[in-house]
């Protein structure tokens, strides 16, 4: 087992494959948090697009821009977690081109990043390997992808067809040959992520795909009852958005009646 107070990097993502050492990634967006999470143990800390909804009230994620990405990753990198910090490349800042993904994805590394994950699959191969060949380590992501919501006709579980499943095999070998060390497989049978997972040699990320992964990965504010309509597939372990509520509660009324701040809290 590698041992807890190592700094993770992608090569420790890929040892813990090699291990057989589940992986354990949460999303994280700002200081506070992306430091309780580094206490907690986790391997790796997603500065997640998924901000948009979750934190900033968007629809979807396909409105948030690539300056307020990488604000948060500079606010999780200020917690200088053990955790690997991988920065989410918003919609439109790699599709274009690989020197488009090149400049910005520098961007998210110099804003402390230590890889950065982009959704899809054969379609954005040269992106990759630009990244790669810059010295970029970068994470993949297939299956549901968020930004193409609009395409896939919601979000849907994919990998139902015969041919979403030929498609998703083909996407993970393609990432796997053009260099990514690990890939999100987001919302798709179990049996497909099973079948990827044994086919690849670098670590499968697993969220709302079953057990069969190395490793799995949770937004923050679902696993907190922080979302008030959390995804099926999430598991709530914690329900802090009714905790703050009873704090923020008890707080108007002692100051509605005269008890706070009491003696203690001025000279």
């Amino acid at each position: 087992m590698l041992f807890l107070d190592e700094k993770i990097t992608m090569r420790k993502f890929i040892k813990k494959k090699e291990l057989k050492e589940k992986i354990v990634m949460i999303t994280a967006y700002d200081t506070p948090f992306a430091r309780i999470a580094d206490k907690a143990g986790v391997d790796s800390i997603l500065v997640g697009d998924s901000l948009a909804m979750v934190v900033l009230g968007m629809e979807n994620t396909i409105n948030v821009s690539l300056r307020t990405m990488i604000d948060h990753v500079k606010a999780v990198a200020r917690a200088k977690p053990r955790a690997l910090i991988v920065g989410d490349m918003p919609f439109m800042s790699y599709e274009v081109s690989s020197k488009q993904a090149l400049k910005n994805a520098s961007l998210m590394i110099k804003g402390g990043a230590e890889a950065v994950k982009l959704e899809g699959g054969e379609e954005i191969i040269e992106q990759v390997k630009s990244l790669v060949r810059a010295g970029i380590p970068v994470m993949g992501h297939i299956g549901l992808t968020p930004q193409r919501f609009l395409r896939l006709g919601g979000y849907r579980m994919i990998g139902k067809k015969p041919f979403e499943e030929e498609q998703l095999l083909r996407d993970a070998e393609a990432l796997q040959e053009a260099g990514v060390f690990s890939i999100v497989v987001e919302y798709t049978l179990s049996e497909v992520a099973r079948k990827i997972t044994e086919k690849l040699s670098i670590p499968t990320i697993c969220i709302g795909s079953g057990p069969y992964c190395d490793g799995q990965v949770l937004v923050l504010h679902d696993l907190l009852g922080l979302t008030e309509k959390p995804p099926s597939f999430a598991k709530k372990y914690a329900d802090l958005s009714k905790i703050a509520e009873e704090a923020i509660s008890k707080y108007a009324s002692e100051v509605r009646n005269g008890i706070f701040p009491g003696k203690e809290h001025y000279t």
